[in-house]
């Protein structure tokens, strides 16, 4: 099973990409991706003419048991959104504080050789930290 780190990394990384091209054919440009502080992470984050996206992308090879959106619970929502304020607290964040902020996920499906992707915008409201 040493492999398999790799495997779920290059999987994620693939998903990445995709929600990538999928955020600027919508008119997005993306400004970090893979934005850390700490143990907290943001896989995306964009700017388009209404704010500032925070994009959490959830991969999965097949959609088995429930769509990978539904991996997004409250717990992932509270990191999300604190890693969201520390961003826009950083150096980098500074210019975009007063723009509104969206928190979106991009779900990807990979089956056989099809693959599936599905944006919310807005899919979730942070109203406590």
């Amino acid at each position: 099973m040493e492999g398999s780190g790799n495997y779920r990394r290059d999987l994620g990384q693939k998903g990445e990409d995709i929600a990538c091209r999928l955020l600027r054919i919508q008119g997005h440009t993306i400004l970090r991706r893979n934005w850390r502080s700490g143990h907290l992470e943001i896989d995306i984050i964009s700017l388009d003419k209404d704010g500032i996206h925070f994009v959490e992308v959830k991969t999965r090879r097949k959609n088995i048991q429930a769509p990978p959106q539904n991996n997004v619970d409250h717990r992932k929502q509270v990191k999300i959104a604190k890693a969201a304020q520390s961003f826009l607290k950083s150096r980098n964040g500074i210019p975009y504080g007063d723009h509104e902020c969206f928190f979106d996920i991009v779900a990807v499906t990979f089956e056989e050789d099809d693959v599936k992707t599905e944006w919310i915008p807005q899919a979730f409201i942070p109203i406590y930290l």
